[in-house]
């Protein structure tokens, strides 16, 4: 289990990037769910030891992360929102420079380590192509089978199907739920459809502080029967904010239809939604910026 207890961090400019950040991360895929700019992107890297936080606790299982990163890395895995690779190296090339770096001496043994993992994340007839010239899921995919080289305990992701297409992000996601069957995933996102499909526990990250946790199930109990749906006109949208917490908008067949935060059935048209984790993150979102 990873544990962090009132984690901060402030950036030397003054910006405080995490404030207070305590969670507990079990076996299986974790959510970390928030807007741009919440502090996901720090909260990955203190855990991942490339940026040491200005103060707090990060324990994974026996080991201190601040205080012995080099273990913590021994066991680590890290997909970042973004990341560069050498030009006009194939995909196999690379790999196996990475395994080198990992400790892997032998030559036989590394390469059955690099073909387990390009056949793992389904590269393998692609293996002599450049990795530079791969799409945007297939490098992802790539990126996933350098994080699990050395077999790591905690693998981290940021981000990892922004830009890709429905077909790419549907495989990515399948892989990522195999690989959390046996270590700990955390899926740091503002994606709220892939927390839902994926993650047994999740919390929400807004201006640095964890604002709620839970289950997904749990976390649409608490807006339950809460929830209301009704069509408008385009130009009705503005009159329906002043009047109601609209917390959703979208649009379907030319209009649009908006789900409110309410007690009771407001009238006026609305009608019972089924509350979603959508709509659990977005009144989250509202009340805390209103706060």
């Amino acid at each position: 289990m990873l544990k962090l207890q009132n984690v901060c961090h402030t950036y030397p400019n003054g910006f405080r990037a995490l404030d207070g950040v305590t969670l507990e991360v079990p076996l299986g895929m974790f959510g970390l769910l928030g807007p741009n700019g919440a502090g996901k992107s720090s909260l990955m890297r203190s855990i991942a030891t490339l940026q040491v936080p200005t103060s707090g606790v990060i324990q994974f299982g026996e080991i201190d992360v601040l205080a012995n990163p080099e273990a913590l890395r021994s066991t680590l895995g890290y997909l970042p929102q973004d990341f560069g690779v050498y030009p006009r190296v194939t995909a196999y090339e690379l790999l196996n420079h990475i395994a080198v770096l990992k400790g892997y001496a032998g030559r036989g043994e590394r390469r059955e380590v690099v073909e387990a993992l390009l056949n793992k994340v389904n590269l393998w007839k692609f293996r002599d192509k450049a990795v530079a010239g791969f799409s945007g899921g297939m490098r992802q995919r790539w990126g996933i089978a350098q994080a699990l080289m050395g077999d790591p305990r905690l693998v981290i992701v940021d981000e990892p199907t922004a830009g890709l297409d429905p077909e790419e992000s549907n495989r990515f996601l399948n892989l990522l739920a195999e690989i959390a069957e046996n270590v700990v995933v955390i899926l740091s996102t503002h994606i709220v459809e892939d927390i839902s499909k994926l993650c047994q526990n999740t919390a929400m990250l807004m201006s640095g502080r964890i604002v709620k946790q839970g289950t997904p199930q749990e976390l649409i109990r608490e807006i339950q029967g809460r929830v209301w749906r009704k069509t408008i006109g385009k130009d009705e949208l503005e009159p329906h904010r002043d009047a109601y917490n609209v917390i959703a908008t979208r649009l379907y067949g030319g209009r649009t239809y908006i789900h409110v935060l309410a007690d009771a059935n407001p009238g006026d048209g609305f009608t019972e939604a089924e509350g979603s984790l959508e709509d659990a993150y977005f009144s989250t979102l509202i009340s805390g910026r209103r706060a």
